[in-house]
C-alpha cells in the first residue's frame, strides 16, 4: 500500500513537472530538456528553478545553452547578481554560496575548450621567448629563455652561473628544463647540450631537442589581462588577512587576475618569496588579496619588476567578486576609482621590496 501512494505521487508529480514546463508559451521551448540537462550538470531541483527563471530574464532563445555556453551562462550570472544587488540580497549567504557554485561551473565549461586541454609532446613545438628554469645537475636551478626553435636544436639564453660556483663546461652537459605554457600547463624535459654558440649578441645555448616531455600542474584558474591600479604592501602577521587598509601604499598595476593570484608591476626590484598584499577595487568595492611572490622578472632598463603573486584562499564573498570581474559578469553599473587618478606606475625613483619593508629612494 505505501509503494502505491509514493508511486502515485512520483506519477502526480511528473505529470505536474510535464504540463508547467512541457513547453514555454514564447518560444515552444521544452522545460524537460532544460531539466534533465541541469540535473546532469549537477544542479538540484530548486537551482534549476531559479536558473531558468534567469534564462528568462536574460532572454536567452534556448535555455540550456547555458550548461555549455560560457556567453550564455555570463548573462545569467550577470541578472543574477543585478537582482541580488537590487534586491540587497547579494551579501546573502544562500547568494553566495549558488554565485560561488555557478563560477565553479563557468570555469568547468571554459577548462573544456581544446586551448587549456590539449597539450604538446615535443620541444619543436615551444615558442620563441617561453620562459624556462634550467636545472644543471649538482649546480642548482638557473633562469632561462627560448631564443629560437629549429628542428635541429632548441637555442636557450645561457643561465647565468654566479662565478662562485665555479666555471661550466657546457657542452655534453645533462640539463631538466621546466617551462609554464600559457593558458596550458608546466611541462618537465630532460636534454642535453650540443654546444655553445653566438647570437644576437650573447652567448647561447643549443640543446637537444625532446620527444617526451611530461605535462604536469595544469592551470587550475581562469585569468584575466587587466591594467588595474593598486596598492601593495607589507602585511602585519596579528592582522585579519583582508583588512582594509586606509593609508597609502606602494603604487602598482595589477596585470592579470584570477582567484587564485594575480600579477602586479611595481617600479623598482622585487624579491621572489616576499608575502604581500595588494588592495585594489572592484566596482567602487575595495578588494584585498594576500600572497606571495613567486617569481619576478625585472626589467633593469625600465627600473620595473613584474611580480607573479600565488594568493592565499580569500574569502567567498571577496572570491565572488573577483571571478566577477574574471569573467566580465559584472552589472552595468558604473563606478569612480578612489585609489588615484593616474594609473601610470612612477619610476623616477627606485621602489626596492624588501623583507624589512617597503622603501623608496
Amino acid at each position: 500500500m505505501l509503494l502505491y501512494v509514493l508511486l502515485l505521487i512520483v506519477a502526480t508529480i511528473s505529470l505536474l513537472l510535464l504540463l508547467t514546463y512541457k513547453k514555454d508559451s514564447k518560444n515552444n521551448y521544452s522545460w524537460l530538456e532544460f531539466f534533465a540537462k541541469g540535473k546532469d550538470a549537477g544542479f538540484s531541483f530548486g537551482e534549476l528553478q531559479l536558473l531558468r527563471k534567469l534564462a528568462i530574464s536574460a532572454e536567452l532563445e534556448d535555455p540550456s545553452t547555458l550548461f555549455w555556453s560560457e556567453k550564455q551562462l555570463d548573462r545569467c550570472i550577470g541578472e543574477l547578481v543585478k537582482k541580488a544587488e537590487v534586491t540587497g540580497d547579494v551579501r546573502s549567504q544562500e547568494t553566495q554560496d549558488f554565485l560561488s557554485k555557478l563560477y565553479e561551473y563557468r570555469k568547468k565549461i571554459e577548462f573544456e575548450h581544446p586551448r587549456y586541454k590539449k597539450g604538446i609532446s615535443s620541444s619543436r613545438q615551444i615558442g620563441e621567448t617561453q620562459p624556462l628554469k634550467v636545472l644543471v645537475d649538482g649546480v642548482g636551478v638557473f633562469k632561462s629563455q627560448v631564443v629560437a626553435n629549429s628542428d635541429r636544436f632548441l637555442t636557450i639564453q645561457k643561465p647565468n652561473i654566479p662565478a662562485q660556483k665555479g666555471s661550466i663546461v657546457w657542452k655534453g652537459r645533462r640539463l631538466a628544463i621546466y617551462f609554464w605554457r600559457k593558458d596550458d600547463a608546466g611541462y618537465v624535459f630532460d636534454t642535453y647540450v650540443l654546444d655553445e654558440a653566438m647570437a644576437r649578441g650573447s652567448i647561447v645555448l643549443q640543446i637537444a631537442h625532446s620527444d617526451s616531455l611530461f605535462r604536469t600542474q595544469k592551470r587550475r584558474s581562469i585569468r584575466a589581462r587587466t591594467h588595474k591600479p593598486a596598492y601593495l604592501y607589507l602585511p602585519v602577521a596579528e592582522e585579519p588577512p583582508e583588512k582594509i587598509e586606509v593609508q597609502p601604499g606602494l603604487r602598482c598595476i595589477i596585470e592579470d587576475l584570477s582567484d587564485t593570484g594575480c600579477a602586479v608591476t611595481i617600479g623598482g626590484k622585487g624579491v621572489e618569496g616576499l608575502k604581500i598584499k595588494v588592495q585594489f577595487e572592484i566596482d567602487g568595492h575595495p578588494v584585498v588579496m594576500n600572497g606571495t611572490v613567486r617569481s619576478v622578472e625585472y626589467d633593469e632598463e625600465k627600473n620595473r619588476s613584474l611580480l607573479h603573486v600565488e594568493a592565499l584562499p580569500p574569502s567567498l564573498n571577496t572570491r565572488n567578486r573577483i571571478l566577477a570581474e574574471v569573467f566580465g559578469v559584472k552589472p552595468d553599473y558604473s563606478y569612480n576609482n578612489y585609489l588615484f587618478e593616474d594609473d601610470e606606475i612612477k619610476t623616477e625613483k627606485t621602489a626596492v621590496l624588501s623583507p624589512e619593508g617597503t622603501n623608496e629612494a
